[in-house]
């Protein structure tokens, strides 16, 4: 062999050396099934792949990696990537952004939801909070207000709610012990055997989880305007997998962060124009509260819920009172540019 002959050779296995070491695989934790709820990770997953020419991979698994409820210890140690939780599942792990969890916050669309969290997200308190499980906040996953399903005659009266087992986490869990109410907080994917089996007679979720997890199937009515609030539900990345990332591959991740989320909110905008369809098409009754019902679970579980939540997150050494007002103040900057 000659030496020129050689030396292209060495060249070749050296580039290819260098082609397969820039290549990134990650593994994503995810739970359910593919839905509205999961389609901006999905989207950057393509877009990420597409803006590095395939060099940055994901691969996303439906409950194949960890239980939606230890995604976070799972990413803490490095046994994937990036990951999806809900705030509720572990309140103590992620104090700060239950914050966005609190019962009558006011947030009215997927839009303001998404300011409001990406704000508090940005807040220094909550990077500190989630560098301790090795943990950095790429995005949300915005849902609308949860509304319950449930058996048996509607309860269209705050009085009725006074007994009721009702699967609901975090804030929501709590404004429903407010007025009675006996929360359970089964995982999603439980949600429908216990409403089948009786352990609960109703469940809050979004519309793309009744749908997505079946509890619509199980059906007699839905509260259309209860709207107590939400569950927050951020992506997170591994700190160590995202700086390691070269340099081209992490602007492609961070670049495509409001393309997923504007893809997610199209997505999750037509599921809702159809939301009525399907009431109707599985019997379900809608049922709406009179206002004076509403005015009396906020009195009730609103601002007594606030204050604690402050109070509680301040003896814990928390800046409860700075997250509280970056929620309010970036809800009113939102519907002034609106």
């Amino acid at each position: 062999m000659s030496s020129t002959t050689a030396k292209l050779m060495l060249s070749v296995v050296a580039a290819t050396f260098v082609t397969e070491a820039a290549a990134t695989e990650w593994n994503v934790s995810v739970w359910g099934s593919r839905r509205a709820f999961t389609e901006h990770i999905h989207k950057i997953a393509d877009l990420v792949s597409e803006k590095t020419g395939g060099e940055f991979t994901m691969n996303i698994s439906y409950g194949g990696l960890s239980k939606n409820t230890e995604n976070l210890d799972g990413i803490s140690i490095g046994a994937f990537e990036m990951a999806q939780f809900c705030a509720g599942y572990h309140a103590d792990k992620n104090r700060a952004i239950t914050v966005l969890e609190l019962p009558f916050i006011g947030v009215s669309t997927l839009e303001e939801e998404v300011a409001v969290s990406h704000a508090v997200y940005a807040h220094p308190a909550v990077a500190e909070e989630m560098a301790q499980w090795n943990a950095r906040m790429l995005m949300t996953s915005p849902m609308p207000q949860y509304n319950i399903v449930g058996t048996g005659e509607p309860r269209d009266e705050l009085a009725e709610f006074d007994g009721m087992r009702v699967r609901a986490t975090g804030g929501l869990g709590k404004a429903f012990t407010a007025v009675g109410g006996v929360p359970t907080s089964v995982t999603s994917s439980e949600a429908y055997q216990a409403m089948q089996s009786g352990v609960v007679d109703t469940v809050a979720f979004a519309q793309h989880a009744h749908l997505s997890f079946g509890t619509i199937n199980q059906a007699d009515w839905w509260t259309a305007n209860l709207n107590p609030g939400t569950v927050n539900c951020p992506v997170v990345v591994n700190i160590d997998a995202y700086e390691s990332l070269p340099d081209d591959q992490r602007a492609a991740l961070d670049e495509s962060v409001d393309e997923a989320i504007a893809y997610y909110l199209e997505n999750y905008g037509e599921l809702l124009k159809r939301w009525d369809e399907v009431l109707e098409e599985k019997g379900v009754t809608k049922v709406m509260l009179s206002d004076e019902e509403l005015a009396k679970f906020r009195e009730v579980a609103g601002k007594p819920i606030h204050d604690a939540w402050l109070a509680d997150m301040n003896a814990q050494g928390l800046p409860a009172q700075e997250l509280y007002d970056l929620v309010f103040s970036t809800l009113e900057k939102a519907r002034a540019s609106n």
